[in-house]
């Protein structure tokens, strides 16, 4: 892996994008063998029977919680160990209200497996976006798109005709649910955490912004490199059992200088001339981040690090999009 040593942090030597190697089969092949092929149809049936009957039926957030937890279930992901900041074991139930994600809040989620995306689903029954770095704004998306996201290749911009919205009026439309940002705007092996999006520097200056870390035993489930979709399966399905270890922070206000009104943003149109796609390199550069908007970037991109045991690191999007199209050329070759 000496080859992709342009792509490892220069400070810390770590390579958020390489792909996590699987443990050999060893004495466990045939079991997980059977595993896989047993659980394989299971998993099929209560996915899609979610996705395409269950979420539309009117059966309340419950119901949908209690089919999200069936979709957990097939492959075992039961052994969830679960820390709050500032919470001692057996008395989070007495300050649940102000210690963990409530409606109007929101939730800065870490970005390594499409499972992050159940969870989140299955315990707060959140609003998901897709964040960009190169603008505040967000897209709006469904659990669905959350999930295959963590199988795309990652975007430094919104795809043409999306549909994007301010972080503000979400949190206004949706009063009764959390909503939740990927501000990493792409997966990792879940051994560093990426510059933060910009998306954050719009939340209201009086919303909560809760930091959440969620990270895999055994890690394996990641899926750092887009398309791997039949690896992850086998991962999934083909292990006992899985354990999610969930670290959510002390909530993250923004700060009188954090809450001064940002720069102004750039209001051309989209003309013959120039398309709104070529603004949002205008918006929300470094430039136009206020030192108080630059305090809540790092407070809560050491949040996620603290949480997940992991250093922050300097590599983004751009050069993950390079280390993609390198590794492609060289697995042709391999």
């Amino acid at each position: 892996m000496e080859k992709f040593s342009q792509f490892r942090d220069r400070g810390s030597g770590i390579a958020p994008f390489l792909p996590i190697p699987s443990e050999p089969l060893g004495l466990q092949a045939p079991l997980r063998i059977f595993l896989f092929f047993f659980r394989l149809p299971l998993f099929i049936f209560v996915t899609l029977g979610y996705f395409i009957v269950l979420q539309w039926l009117p059966i309340g957030s419950l119901g949908k919680k209690a089919a999200l937890w069936c979709i957990l279930g097939v492959p075992s992901i039961w052994w969830i160990d679960l820390q709050v900041d500032g919470v001692r074991k057996g008395s989070l139930s007495k300050q649940q209200q102000a210690r963990l994600p409530q409606p109007g809040s929101v939730i800065a989620s870490s970005l390594t497996s499409p499972i992050d995306a159940v969870y989140l689903a299955a315990i707060f029954d959140p609003i998901f976006t897709a964040s960009y770095p190169n603008t505040r704004q967000v897209e709006r998306i469904s659990l669905l798109q959350a999930i295959l996201r963590a199988f795309a290749s990652p975007a430094t911009r919104p795809a043409p005709g999306a549909r994007m919205v301010d972080v503000g009026t979400l949190v206004e439309k949706y009063p009764n649910r959390a909503l939740v940002l990927f501000p990493e705007c792409t997966t990792t092996n879940s051994r560093a955490i990426l510059p933060l999006s910009h998306s954050l520097l719009a939340v209201p200056p009086k919303t909560k912004i809760f930091p959440v870390s969620l990270r895999y035993t055994p890690v394996d489930v990641v899926t750092p490199l887009p398309g791997s979709y039949i690896s992850f399966l086998w991962m999934l399905l083909s292990r006992p059992t899985h354990c999610i270890r969930v670290r959510i922070a002390e909530c993250v206000v923004q700060g009188r200088a954090a809450s001064e009104a940002p720069p102004a943003r750039s209001t051309r149109k989209s003309t013959y001339h120039t398309n709104y796609l070529d603004t949002l390199d205008q918006e929300s550069g470094d430039g136009e981040v206020t030192v108080g908007e630059k305090a809540l970037l790092d407070q809560v991109g050491e949040s996620l690090a603290r949480l997940g045991r992991v250093k922050r690191v300097g590599l983004g999007v751009k050069e993950k999009q390079d280390f993609i199209r390198m590794w492609s050329r060289t697995r042709r070759t391999w």
